[in-house]
């Protein structure tokens, strides 16, 4: 069985669902039947395009640290309106006049880098009394959502044109919605705002060198070898350390049980006999516990 990632370049009109789904397809037509795990790495919506992380195996297994890890997005805002959606989807539910320029903008983007509040979007996935936000807003319900504390590690101007608006890059922390920085940028100028392109180049440790076309992913069903664009599952892992056991250590860590006396500092650290990833382990008081064990066939047993 395929055990790694395959980093689709997800383009506009997708949706995740839809494209996990074309992943899983092209894998049976390659033979590999539906017994594969099959799991992606963080929603994107149709509207946005970019890296979409899709773990194959015991890949699945770090599909949570992956909507954990930060995130990197480039995004035009187009001054003047702000829809329902905060996207091109939604009806225009707010107009302004003001139209900043590319200084008023770059001032501005300080108040919005480093530790913020924000209100997610009426239309996003999260629950509000057991129901997802954006099936209560469709049905004409008012959303009120709680403002909660992000991140956003860097914030800065790529592009200005008067009446596309401005593109930016955010580096931000889990939990971030871009549609609401772009909204909460626009209001902080004065204006008002619509996202008209929104593209992800990175998710924790994949950026787009790593990512594949949908045309590359279906020459995968057409017979073209999967290792192709199969990455391994320890690149899911490159933004944190590795801590190399010998063959009685990778043992014990495949039974659970906890090492100790060893002399790294505290943290979270992948771990390999050779070159096969054993687990992701917690490091604490010199003793190495397990957060989740990878089952690969090649690990001395």
């Amino acid at each position: 069985m395929p055990q790694g990632w395959i980093i689709l370049d997800k383009p506009l009109g997708l949706g995740s669902t839809q494209a996990v789904a074309a992943v899983k397809r092209n894998l049976r037509e390659a033979g590999y039947g539906k017994k594969v795990k099959v799991g992606h790495g963080g929603t994107l919506d149709p509207l946005a395009s970019g890296i979409l992380p899709v773990a194959l195996g015991e890949a699945t297994k770090l599909t949570g640290r992956m909507l954990d890890a930060s995130k990197a997005y480039e995004f035009t805002v187009r001054f003047g309106t702000e829809t329902e959606t905060l996207d091109l989807e939604g009806a225009v539910i707010a107009s302004s006049d003001v139209r900043p320029t590319a200084a008023e903008v770059e001032a501005v983007l300080a108040r919005f880098t480093g530790p913020i509040e924000q209100v997610p979007p009426a239309y996003s996935a999260l629950k509000v009394d057991g129901e997802r936000a954006y099936d209560l807003a469709r049905s004409g319900v008012a959303v009120e959502l709680k403002a909660r504390a992000v991140t956003i590690f860097e914030l800065r101007l790529l592009r200005f044109d008067e009446a596309e608006g401005a593109t930016l890059l955010a580096k931000v922390s889990k939990g971030t919605y871009i549609r609401s920085l772009a909204r909460d940028i626009a209001r902080g100028l004065g204006s008002c705002g619509t996202v008209t392109m929104l593209r992800r180049i990175q998710a924790g440790p994949f950026d787009l060198s790593h990512a594949i076309s949908l045309d590359k992913l279906n020459e995968i069903g057409k017979g073209a070898p999967l290792e192709q664009i199969l990455l391994p599952l320890e690149v899911g892992l490159d933004d944190i350390p590795a801590i190399d056991l010998d063959p009685e250590q990778a043992r014990a860590v495949r039974q659970g049980r906890v090492l100790t006396g060893m002399p790294h500092e505290d943290g979270l650290y992948w771990v390999r006999q050779g070159v096969t990833p054993v687990a992701l382990v917690e490091l604490s008081d010199h003793e190495v516990r397990v957060v989740r064990g990878f089952n690969l066939s090649d690990v001395a047993e």
